[in-house]
């Protein structure tokens, strides 16, 4: 909010000194705004004058002063401006003019953090993308609340999002799957000689074979299936299993409060003859050639480290193919940006992809899709890592977590890390009801706000709904001002979060809120007295209170008003 007025204000006196031609550079770089190392040093700092330095061939002090020439007072924005070390422009906003975002913030209400920098483009966002062999693990969980908290904040940075769900329904593992259900309708236990190589042996397994045995009816998001519950009816066992687990996807998902527009499976990639037409065009294009029985991509001369296997010497495609042919269809539905979020063990595949979309001369730049790629996740308990389930067997689901936790706690645990560092999920302090735990922490202090607009309404104060400018200069202590200038920092986090794809930067942002609250209540008597200060800092409070909640949706996260 106040980084994009300060930016535009710079932009005009740029345009101001090149219109005078004191300024020559044609093109100008963009200007990015930051904060200085110390807070005295002023609210912001810039070091545009330096990036033009070598263009205009003068000092970089001398090119800021010249942008500060243009510059002015910004229309009272400004309180003073100054040009530090080597070339920076340091810029100190009026005290007027911070007290003057609440009435913004006020505005906006529960829209208060929105930005237009998307300009309503279309972006497709595909995550967590599990194959239906088995309940949702943690590192799907961790997956689902990094893409899921990434498409809300894109959307709220202003972008069309259309969140995709991928699977595979077909292959070795869905045929072990088919297998392994089959083996359970007919009494075989997993220690038997016939129990399928590959075979998945969790309890869920007996599960879905007692289901089919039941004749029941399955109805996922994205499937319909009626078990015939004949066991030696392999291919209805295999569909029945996948829409089983697919349904079982679902209301995991939906307990965690994520969403889906579009569902693809990767079998209609091979009915629709996407597989085979992305094969023939690559060897129309040159791009592939036969060597020991097998067809490869030339994918080092985009990039590689060394050519592919496609297709392999039993006539079976590699995996990466069909996703060539998935991200295809992505662009030819107009997706001119597209996002996967998925495990670092996919690393591998972001050279090969981008390698045969490359080869299919099709006009998909260089470095489409993009990719955010997440580390594992470590579950403690008690100073001791869970690795088993008791549903699953191998691996801890996120159900239980959920379940154990809540929502709020996963999913806040799951968003604090940056997405490429490994994370520890302490459950003892996810449960813990202190101020230990980082989204109890946040949580309280929306609930503590609450309180006090109870308690304030008791001695017969109100926040005014729209106070004039004389009661917000009663908010002038440093702790007022630091709360003011952080809530006005939501919308360029959230332009951040956007840009950079790292969703941990808005818990951060609500950890330093949060304690920023307490300590201005530790400081300050919010009710006194004093009338007029009492009734600026209760509407300093419900914009803090509208500034939490706002940020805490768009994490997935409730804001509970007691606790």
């Amino acid at each position: 909010m106040m980084r994009n007025r300060i930016t535009l204000l710079v932009e005009t006196a740029l345009n101001k000194a090149c219109a005078a031609q004191e300024l020559i550079t044609s093109t100008l770089p963009i200007i990015t705004l930051g904060h200085p190392a110390k807070p005295e040093h002023g609210d912001f700092s810039c070091n545009i004058a330096m990036l033009l330095s070598k263009s205009e061939r003068k000092a970089p002090r001398l090119v800021a002063e010249i942008i500060l020439k243009y510059l002015g007072a910004g229309s009272g924005l400004l309180l003073k401006t100054d040009i530090a070390g080597p070339g920076f422009i340091n810029f100190f906003v009026s005290l007027s003019a911070w007290q003057a975002t609440l009435l913004e913030i006020e505005k906006g209400g529960e829209n208060f953090g929105k930005t237009t920098a998307g300009s309503g483009k279309k972006v497709q966002v595909e995550f967590v993308s599990a194959n239906p062999t088995g309940p949702l693990h943690i590192g799907h969980g961790r997956g689902a609340a990094i893409g899921d908290t990434l498409c809300r904040i894109l959307d709220a940075a202003g972008w069309d999002v259309t969140r995709e769900f991928y699977y595979n329904d077909a292959g070795v593992q869905i045929s072990n799957l088919a297998l392994s259900v089959q083996m359970r309708c007919l009494g075989v236990d997993t220690d038997d000689p016939r129990w399928p190589e590959g075979g998945y042996q969790g309890d869920y397994i007996k599960d879905v074979a007692k289901a089919y045995l039941a004749k029941e009816s399955v109805v996922a998001s994205d499937q319909h299936t009626t078990a015939s519950g004949d066991p030696e009816d392999l291919e209805n066992i295999r569909s029945f299993s996948v829409a089983w687990l697919r349904r079982e996807q679902d209301l995991d998902l939906d307990a965690f409060d994520v969403k889906f527009d579009v569902y693809t499976l990767e079998s209609s990639l091979y009915s629709e003859g996407r597989v085979d037409s992305v094969v023939q065009k690559l060897i129309a294009n040159g791009h592939a050639y036969e060597q020991d029985n097998a067809l490869w991509l030339r994918s080092t001369d985009f990039g590689d480290d060394k050519d592919r296997v496609m297709r392999k010497a039993d006539g079976s495609y590699t995996y990466f193919v069909p996703d060539v042919a998935y991200h295809q269809s992505k662009w030819e539905r107009g997706f001119t940006r597209v996002i996967n979020e998925q495990g670092s063990d996919h690393h591998s595949t972001v050279t090969r992809v981008r390698a045969g979309l490359q080869a299919l001369d099709a006009g998909i730049p260089k470095d489409w899709p993009e990719y955010v790629l997440h580390q594992m996740v470590t579950v403690m308990r008690g100073g001791e890592e869970v690795k088993i389930s008791k549903r699953a067997g191998s691996y801890v689901t996120l159900r239980e977590l959920i379940d154990e936790v809540g929502r709020d706690a996963t999913r806040f645990f799951f968003l604090m890390r940056k997405p490429d560092a490994q994370m520890v999920f302490d459950i003892d302090l996810a449960k813990q009801q202190t101020n230990e735990n980082p989204v109890y922490y946040v949580q309280y202090a929306h609930a503590r706000i609450c309180s006090i607009f109870d308690n304030a309404a008791e001695k017969g104060f109100v926040a005014p709904l729209t106070p004039e400018l004389s009661t917000l200069e009663c908010l002038s202590t440093d702790e007022d001002m630091k709360m003011i200038k952080l809530l006005t920092a939501l919308p360029d986090t959230i332009d951040d979060c956007a840009i950079h794809f790292e969703p941990h930067r808005l818990t951060y942002y609500l950890s330093e809120l949060a304690s920023c609250f307490h300590s201005f209540y530790n400081k300050n008597r919010v009710i006194s007295e004093d009338r007029k200060l009492t009734e600026a800092r209760l509407y300093l409070l419900k914009r803090t209170a509208q500034t939490i909640k706002n940020a805490l949706s768009l994490l997935g996260i409730s804001a509970p008003e007691r606790m």
